[in-house]
């Protein structure tokens, strides 16, 4: 950490404000002064570290406030449950940790993870063992035994993968506490879940209303807030009326559910990267044109409830999903904004308050990190070009040339190439290999002609 001036940037704030240009003074790790005052205090400290941001945004760093670091890129929760060992799993993500601060990104969540190792890749970043965002976690997801959103590959008791089946009000009560004392900084809870038989429902809420009273009160009892993965209007509703401190996508909410979450004003992080990335790019992938529809109408049916909730003043954070296939890490975290932007109307300045000021909510860190202001810590970033006119440019590496944290810069150089992990994917055969396949709707295979051996 070294005392810095960030010189003849173009500033973001993240407070929604417009960009000016100026200077930014760091000290100690923090932010001591902007514009004029940054340059009347740097002309006292001979010496001084400079850096030129000319024509560069100078920027909070992005905060993610829904990655999976641990889940690897993984295309299946059969993956994920099946393939992941817990040393190596905690490796391969402070590995990909890397690529997220080249893509600008100073903070996550973590919502769950396998063998709840992200706690301890935080404790590693924290202690600068290895290099990596700001990181807030949380443990094992609870579930009840009706499970997730894997139906029954997930079960009934214990653990499997990143999910806690919870069977009774002591065990709900035992494993918060448990969860706590180990170090989660928030208790995930899946509120909605997939049942096979029912799956034509979409996800449905699977705790009661008690329930979720149970968990809330117990958590807050020490102090750690709740937040929750709610799809459905009901899920959503008892979750917010439970005492949930956070909530997770809250699509298909009603007018009971949008009222309850308004009055309360729970942050809502939609976290619709994946879904949008399966709209958009979805035919590059071969995906049936009904899967891409049915992502469709859960991203356009969340307009008007997500619309209204922002105009009534419920914060909106950005959370991109990354750890699975669809998502990449280091290659999406800039996309939500797109996503409020197109589906939401909020313009570029308020997504990108999203992403800063308003984000730090996840980090548990309100009034600390997300804006460019004195006394914040300086979790900063430059990036060429005007950001608020080209939000993409925020997935381009290259166009990050700075990021830091807490003053100290990180670096930005690529990861080493990687190799394969024997077992660590789930084998494919590949797509089903019907007559229709090989000779098409028609055709009808030559006769297969043996000659005699001679």
């Amino acid at each position: 950490m070294s005392d810095l001036i960030i010189e003849n940037g173009r500033i973001i704030d993240g407070t929604g404000a417009p960009a000016f240009d100026g200077s930014v003074l760091v000290r100690d790790g923090k932010i001591k002064a902007v514009g004029v005052a940054a340059d009347k205090e740097a002309k006292q400290l001979p010496g001084l570290k400079s850096i030129d941001a000319s024509g560069q945004t100078v920027m909070p760093g992005l905060i993610d406030a829904h990655c999976h670091l641990a889940f690897d890129d993984a295309g299946s929760n059969a993956e994920i449950f099946h393939q992941r060992r817990n040393a190596l799993s905690a490796l391969v993500a402070a590995y990909n940790a890397r690529k997220l601060l080249r893509a600008g990104v100073t903070g996550i969540l973590d919502p769950d993870s396998t063998f709840e190792n992200m706690i301890d890749l935080r404790d590693a970043i924290e202690a600068d063992i290895v290099e990596g965002p700001r990181m807030s976690c949380g443990a094992y997801a609870l579930i009840t035994g009706v499970g997730g959103t894997a139906g029954r590959l997930i079960n009934d008791e214990g653990t499997t993968g990143y999910y806690m089946a919870v069977n009774s009000r002591d065990e709900i009560v035992s494993e918060v506490r448990r969860q706590i004392k180990y170090g989660a900084d928030w208790i995930k809870v899946h509120v909605t879940g997939i049942i096979p038989r029912q799956a034509h429902k979409g996800e449905m809420c699977v705790w009661t209303l008690e329930e979720l009273q149970l968990i809330c009160d117990t958590a807050h009892e020490l102090e750690t807030p709740v937040m929750g993965h709610c799809r459905g209007a009901e899920a959503t509703r008892r979750a917010a009326v439970a005492g949930f401190d956070l909530i997770f996508h809250a699509t298909g909410m009603d007018d009971a559910a949008l009222r309850e979450v308004i009055d309360r004003k729970i942050p809502i992080a939609p976290a619709l990267t994946f879904q949008a990335n399966m709209v958009d790019f979805g035919d590059k992938l071969g995906t049936a044109d009904y899967l891409m529809k049915l992502f469709e109408r859960e991203l356009t049916d969340s307009v008007e409830s997500m619309t209204l909730a922002h105009k009534e003043g419920v914060p909106l954070l950005t959370g991109s999903e990354a750890g699975f296939s669809m998502v990449p890490y280091g290659d999406w975290h800039y996309r939500e904004m797109e996503v409020f932007m197109k589906y939401f109307g909020l313009s570029a300045l308020e997504a990108i308050q999203c992403a800063t000021q308003k984000s730090a909510f996840a980090l548990r860190m309100e009034g600390e990190t997300g804006t460019i202001a004195p006394g914040f810590q300086a979790d900063i970033i430059c990036v060429k070009g005007q950001v608020e006119n080209d939000i993409p440019s925020l997935g381009n590496p290259d166009n990050i040339t700075t990021v830091m944290i807490s003053g100290a810069e990180k670096d930005l150089s690529p990861p080493p190439e990687r190799k394969p992990i024997p077992g660590w994917r789930l084998a494919s055969m590949g797509s089903r290999l019907s007559r229709e396949v090989v000779f098409g709707p028609e055709a009808e295979p030559e006769p297969l002609i043996i000659e005699e051996l001679h």
